[in-house]
């Protein structure tokens, strides 16, 4: 796919991020890629090693991760990844269908800032230029995620950005565990150029409604193949 690479959203330049702040993003990666499955046990000790941390910032990410509803711990048991359950696709767009159109107006009236604006149109030119078919599910997933997440950043409200980002995480996870059987992934990237173009323009009527129009054909797509 000339001209294009698939990555995670880059941030913006940071102090140097403490080993429990490492550690929770590398495992909540694992847990939302399904790289650790529902259900499955979390192994501290590999995840020691594997992250070259102490046991204690994997300990505390744990707890973080429980908070976010991506691990559960049970005592003498363990920690297991949450399992993926469908009931809850339904809790998980009530909730992002009103607050994804809310960071989707706000972004397109420029609340986080025109140079984050201006961002969203440039990330919508990408994604017109994406070859969907040579995409592995990972870089399918993670540009869904960037999307998503330079929205949230752009609607300029810390609070919202942060809950969205949850929600999507768990969304996230049905996506992956659903996307091999769902025609027409081509069409929900497609959604995704629309929106940002329409934030990019300003437009905050077209995007808030694009983006519940896009949260509700996710689920009604999940639901077609389950």
């Amino acid at each position: 796919m000339p001209g294009v690479t698939v990555q995670p959203q880059e941030a913006a330049p940071a102090a140097p991020i403490s080993l429990s702040e490492r550690a929770y993003g590398a495992i909540q990666d694992k847990l939302i890629m399904l790289e650790i499955p529902p259900m499955a046990p979390v192994d501290e000790v590999a995840l020691v090693e594997e992250l070259e941390v102490g046991r204690t910032p994997v300990r505390e990410a744990l707890k973080r991760l429980e908070v976010d509803r991506l691990v559960v711990s049970y005592p003498r048991r363990g920690t297991f990844a949450t399992a993926v359950d469908i009931t809850d696709l339904a809790y998980i767009s009530e909730i992002r269908t009103q607050l994804e159109p809310l960071a989707a107006r706000r972004a397109a009236e420029g609340a986080g800032g025109a140079s984050l604006r201006a961002g969203l149109g440039e990330l919508a030119e990408a994604t017109d230029a994406l070859d969907v078919t040579t995409l592995s599910r990972d870089e399918l997933m993670r540009w869904d995620m960037r999307v998503h997440r330079s929205i949230y950043q752009a609607s300029g409200n810390p609070h919202l950005e942060d809950t969205l980002v949850r929600y999507d995480n768990l969304a996230t996870r049905i996506f992956c565990l659903f996307l091999d059987r769902m025609p027409g992934f081509d069409r929900h990237v497609g959604e995704h150029a629309g929106l940002l173009r329409a934030i990019a323009d300003g437009d905050g009527e077209l995007a808030a409604t694009l983006a519940h129009e896009h949260v509700i054909g996710f689920e009604k797509a999940v639901r077609a193949v389950i």
